[in-house]
């Protein structure tokens, strides 16, 4: 049987790992744990559930109930991965993959988000996206055409003009300061 739980902010595998440990501190056998879900084997009981609430609730992690917000989870959910944890690059347009992976109309998941979150799926990605070139920049292994190239972005003007937009700074004058940053704590 078992049952299906939905967990707010789980985005990363570090998450991923505190859940696992948490389940098992309850004694709680889990068929999978995925960013955002977790498939426990057995029925919990509504102790068990307030127990997982508690624990979750430490690490800033939210247990959710309501559907719709758990749409919106799952709508994070694809993003994050997509952008964070795949190499895939999506053969449509993100409305229809969205809408063929949560199995609702795009128009509907895109008025739902932007009522709960405040701003359009898109640029919910776009947002992802630049914290992801970023974390590329400050790692300095991969130059900007091999970052516009991984995250799928058309050109390098293209990265360059969307990092601009949302951090009011060029990704060169970023990857600068950072390494001024590095250098100043080196010299202390």
């Amino acid at each position: 049987m078992g049952e299906k739980l939905y967990v707010k902010y789980m985005v990363s595998r570090r998450c991923k790992m505190y859940v696992i440990d948490e389940l098992k501190k309850l004694g709680l056998h889990y068929i999978s744990v995925n960013l955002g879900e977790i498939d426990i084997l057995e029925n919990i009981s509504a102790q068990q559930h307030e127990q997982i609430k508690v624990a979750l609730s430490k690490a800033g992690l939210e247990l959710i109930d309501d559907k719709k917000a758990i749409l919106i989870e799952h709508i994070k959910t694809i993003i994050i991965n997509l952008v964070h944890y795949s190499d895939e690059e999506i053969k449509t347009n993100l409305s229809d993959y969205l809408s063929d992976k949560l199995g609702y109309n795009y128009t509907y998941l895109a008025t739902l988000f932007s009522e709960a979150e405040g701003c359009t799926i898109e640029h919910f990605m776009i947002i992802h996206k630049i914290e992801k070139v970023k974390e590329l920049i400050i790692y300095d292994e991969l130059n900007l055409t091999e970052i516009a190239f991984k995250l799928h972005y058309s050109s390098v003007a293209h990265l360059s003009h969307q990092f601009k937009k949302i951090t009011g700074l060029t990704p060169t004058f970023f990857k600068n300061l950072k390494r001024k940053r590095r250098a100043n704590i080196e010299s202390l």
